[in-house]
């Protein structure tokens, strides 16, 4: 199988989590898989007490319980050993973009850890996945992979079986680019500023709001023309990272008025 070239590391990752809301639910289990640009492999598994209930239709799903995580320490306790292990490094999972890139940064800003994506791409193999047989991770494996994944959501295993599918592909598609940033381009689904697509990029590169009343309109405009719609958005029960890419445009703005 071939190696995937890198020019610096990517941290494949994947949550078990209470739930599918990035703003309510939190992680119970994380495990990453870091590859680094010389083959070498770093891999680390989490459980993590949630602080609430694991609804018992969401234990079904991945096994762990209330009492398994009870003694687990929090996201909080783990957050800066976490950031510290995906720091300056890109992202890869299997519905990433959509799902647990949003929600770690949710829980990283939560325990104030200024997690960013600035200088970062993300490869979503679930997208390439896709885009090219439109199936499941389990579908994936046994396609790419001619295996079967065993412990299907367990953490750990999905995110090797995640690793070894996205190698998969690139041996078996010739015009998928070896290079995280072009696989991060063909994975990105459209162009967000925040992860949860309420702030997206016009035509010509300017952040504007694609929800709502305000939708297509310049978020300078509506700074402008309606301030008081930046406190709403900050007290409304919007992502942290939605929150937290607003307040940078209009500090921006600010800066830019006083230079």
């Amino acid at each position: 199988m071939m190696e995937l070239k890198l020019t610096r590391p990517i941290c494949f990752f994947d949550l078990e989590t209470t739930g599918t809301n990035v703003v309510s639910d939190r992680i119970v289990e994380i495990a990453i898989l870091k590859v680094f640009p010389n083959g070498n492999k770093e891999s680390k598994t989490w459980l993590v007490n949630p602080e609430c209930e694991i609804p018992e239709a969401v234990v079904a799903i991945h096994g762990i319980s209330n009492e398994k995580v009870a003694k687990e320490p929090t996201f909080k306790e783990l957050a800066k050993t976490i950031h510290q292990m995906i720091k300056d490094c890109d992202l890869g999972g299997f519905n990433s973009d959509r799902f647990d890139i949003p929600l770690l940064a949710e829980e990283l800003l939560r325990a104030g850890i200024d997690f960013d994506m600035k200088n970062t791409v993300s490869v979503d193999v679930q997208t390439i996945f896709h885009k090219m047989e439109k199936r499941t991770l389990s579908a994936a494996y046994q396609f790419y992979c001619d295996k079967n994944l065993e412990d299907a959501h367990s953490a750990a295993a999905d995110t090797n079986a995640t690793y070894e599918v996205l190698l998969a592909q690139l041996d078996r598609y010739e015009d998928l680019e070896n290079d995280v940033k072009a696989l991060s381009a063909f994975t990105t689904r459209k162009q967000s500023v925040d992860f949860a697509g309420f702030i997206s990029y016009n035509k010509e590169g300017v952040e504007q709001f694609s929800f709502g009343k305000h939708k297509g309109r310049t978020v300078d405009d509506i700074l402008d023309n309606e301030p008081g719609y930046f406190g709403w958005m900050l007290n409304a029960d919007f992502p942290l990272y939605t929150k937290k890419v607003l307040t940078q445009i209009k500090l921006r703005r600010l800066n830019n008025k006083l230079s």
